[in-house]
């Protein structure tokens, strides 16, 4: 099931095909023959019944009456219960399609003893799934009147329900991490996962219905039923495995460090120290809004999904494609062409893809031998990629589904919150453009020819092609819900294909469809991962204590404690994919800063901000390493680079605190001209890193000039402003009529 592909007349240029494939990672599972049938339709129907809900559809009129279960409530579907099955659908989904672990040739003994055991296993899930819906069915027949104390139902919850479903749940996990079977194989121990899963989504769809609200409102108290604490243990695992399997251990590491802060707090000194709390009360609210159904599986179950779905759409009609070559006949003569493509590709893949690594992979494939061709080293061509890919995080108008996010936990528009996000954004690409147009100059490199590139006059001619983005902005601003407006741009990705050679019909909506849920399967369970530690942190109060901490630190020091609160964002973030790095920031940094009163708007950016470049953070920078994967560079080396190309994004946050103007927080005059005096500060600091200036490279005295007169224009006073660009003229005369030398030493005190 894939679009047909059009093939280039022989005169024309084609750069980018193939960037709307996705890649394959190398735990995930490539089906065959009917079990690929089966995978797709679960993918394409877990996508469609989300499009289907946002939407208000009703799943018995979408089936013509044949799904109308008693067990299931139907759409639209209560917002708890929605949550739940958001996530059980990406759980069943996520073992089925990643391995346990890398593939490697297969250990036939011992395949077939853990075989034997996970298919033994499947009985106490089933017992549990079988359980949880008689649970289901008692009480929705009003046969009984559930009770948390009541000894025979806290007995069958225990131990008909809840132990061997624990049990199963942990023994599968451990079984999967050494089953081995082909890459076409469903695996027994995945199975089972799947089933663990459904049956922790029966039990919680049930006991919080509606109808139950008083089982509801008792989460955290000792009238909780054992089974939802019980459910919650097996769903944890449920979570962080997978997780694991999809994003790796950074985040399942913290997630477990906040885990068992919730059980040794009590023991710890000083502003660390927590109340005593019960693994009962704490699992018991652990999957409610507060934890794991909180902000963050809020998003990704509403906007988060439907701008996946949109990508896709828009994948299945090789738009992606267009957005690189387009690129490329815009600025692939510039000097350093191809570096340059990178800044606008990435910004324009970036804003639509909700990690950092994955944009690098997407775009990084074309650009970065492109670059290495013209004669980059490997580890710039690998960090302007990583670099470009992560601004493309911060990109509105969809900020890689940040935005979403920053709506959700704080309450501001969205469109209010991607109209502040303008000026930051162009900060950030202008001050990485001119990063690595310094560097193409200072090496002596060409643009791309004229033959290489695609012709621009095409290109224009096909702009229609981001009718799609266009109709997104134009309904949020037009006052259209984001998920409406989401809706109808993804319907006119179908509709504007069909003025191209891939035009979308049953087969390739179907397919977006498939690729969607696939796509959706990392982001969700990161989400749901960091739903853990925001729990924990709502539980616990550490997040409040932490603001107590800054507020101490702002006592001496202002800056310091912004210093501090920027160390903690990117600890926090670093090898985590962009929404789960900001929504964890966010519930331990954001109050701490607003505390210190400054302005919500500007304390979440301040937090988005780090959070977004710890991907280009060294030690841990998951971007640069998957840019040094693709250019065979050095990782560490490839992340030092991108963290010297990405400098002014580490600046930049700190603009909003002094100047909120840049926010779009002023008159029209304020901020005209805070981003004017920024663009020349930014375009002043990459310039003073570089030793470039004015068309020939600078002496040392000339890039300290340029330095201050930098953070002079991005302070954003009328007086430093004045200082900043006296100061950048007084280096702009000493550089062309006294021509120093650039390789001048440094004086050194008491040298000869």
């Amino acid at each position: 099931m894939t679009a047909e592909t059009a093939k280039p007349q022989e005169d024309d240029v084609v750069i980018a095909e193939g960037v709307d494939e996705e890649p394959v990672e190398g735990n995930r599972r490539l089906y065959e023959g009917r079990t690929l049938t089966v995978i797709v339709t679960l993918a394409a129907l877990y996508s469609a019944f989300h499009m289907a809900a946002l939407n208000g559809l009703s799943i018995r009129a979408m089936t013509g009456g044949l799904i109308d279960l008693p067990f299931l409530p139907t759409l639209p579907m209560e917002t708890w219960n929605f949550r739940i099955l958001h996530i059980a659908g990406v759980l069943v989904l996520g073992f089925l399609l990643y391995s346990a672990t890398l593939f490697r040739a297969p250990d036939d003994d011992r395949r077939k003893l853990t075989t034997w055991v996970a298919w033994a296993l499947m009985v106490p899930a089933l017992w549990s799934l079988g359980v949880a819906f008689s649970i289901a069915a008692d009480i929705r027949g009003g046969e009984i009147m559930w009770n948390g104390l009541d000894p025979a139902i806290r007995f069958r919850e225990t131990w008909l329900y809840g132990v061997p479903l624990i049990a199963t749940t942990a023994a599968a996990i451990i079984l999967s991490w050494f089953h081995r079977r082909g890459r076409a194989v469903v695996t027994a121990p995945d199975v089972v996962l799947s089933v663990c899963a459904i049956a922790v989504a029966v039990y919680l769809m049930t006991i919080f219905d509606t109808r139950l609200t008083a089982m509801r409102n008792s989460t955290g108290t000792p009238f909780a039923p054992i089974g939802i604490s019980l459910a919650s243990v097996a769903g944890t695992l449920l979570i962080m495995e997978l997780t694991r399997r999809v994003a790796g251990l950074a985040l399942v590491i913290i997630s477990t460090v906040f885990l068992a802060y919730v059980f040794t707090g009590q023991y710890l000194p000083g502003f660390l120290t927590s109340p005593p709390i019960s693994w009962e009360r704490f699992f018991s609210q652990i999957y409610t809004d507060v934890g794991i159904l909180g902000a963050p599986v809020a998003v990704s179950s509403t906007y988060i999904i439907l701008f996946v779905i949109f990508a896709a759409f828009l994948q299945a009609s090789k738009v992606g494609d267009y957005f690189v070559n387009f690129a490329f006949a815009a600025a692939g003569r510039a000097r350093g062409g191809p570096a340059k493509v990178a800044i606008f590709a990435s910004g324009l893949m970036g804003m639509i893809n909700g990690t950092s690594a994955g944009n690098v992979v997407a775009t990084g494939s074309l650009t970065i031998p492109l670059m290495k061709k013209l004669g980059y080293s490997k580890n710039t061509a690998g960090a302007v990629e990583a670099a470009a890919s992560t601004g493309g995080q911060i990109m509105p108008p969809i900020m890689g589904a940040g935005a979403f996010i920053m709506a959700e936990i704080t309450g501001i528009p969205y469109t209010d919150i991607a109209i502040a996000a303008i000026i930051p954004a162009v900060l950030y690409f202008v001050s990485v453009y001119f990063m690595v147009d310094f560097e193409a100059a200072k090496l002596g490199m060409r643009g791309m020819r004229e033959d290489e590139l695609p012709k621009f006059g095409k290109m224009v001619r096909q702009i229609y092609l981001f009718i799609p983005i266009i109709i997104l902005i134009a309904a949020l601003f037009m006052g259209y819900s984001v998920i409406r407006a989401g809706t109808l741009a993804t319907v006119s990705a179908a509709v504007v294909s069909w003025l191209t050679p891939i035009r979308m019909g049953p087969r390739a909506i179907l397919r977006a469809f498939e690729i969607a849920g696939v796509m959706s399967v990392q982001i969700i369970a990161v989400c749901a991962c960091a739903g853990i530690i925001v729990g924990v942190i709502s539980l616990t109060g550490v997040g409040a204590r932490f603001s107590s901490l800054l507020l101490g630190l702002a006592a001496s020091s202002q800056l310091l404690a912004l210093f501090f609160a920027m160390c903690i964002a990117i600890l926090l973030g670093m090898g985590m994919p962009t929404t789960a790095a900001y929504a964890v920031a966010a519930s331990v940094v954001a109050p701490g800063l607003i505390n210190l009163g400054i302005a919500p708007l500007t304390a979440h950016f301040f937090v988005f901000y780090f959070a977004v470049l710890s991907a280009i953070t060294p030690p841990v920078a998951l971007a640069s390493y998957a840019a040094a994967g693709i250019s065979g560079g050095n990782p560490m080396e490839t992340s030092v680079v991108s963290f010297k190309i990405g400098i002014a994004a580490f600046i930049v946050p700190f603009m909003f605190f002094y100047n909120s103007a840049l926010l779009m927080d002023g008159t029209t005059f304020e901020v005209l001209r805070a981003f004017l005096t920024a663009v020349i500060g930014v375009a002043l600091l990459s310039s003073a890193v570089q030793g470039w200036f004015m068309g020939g490279r600078s002496a040392w005295f000339i890039r300290l000039a340029t330095l201050i007169a930098a953070l002079f224009m991005i302070e954003g006073g009328l007086v430093t402003d004045l200082l900043g660009v006296g100061l950048a003229l007084a280096a702009f005369f000493v550089q062309k009529v006294l021509k120093p030398d650039p390789d001048a030493p440094i004086p050194v005190r008491g040298a000869d």
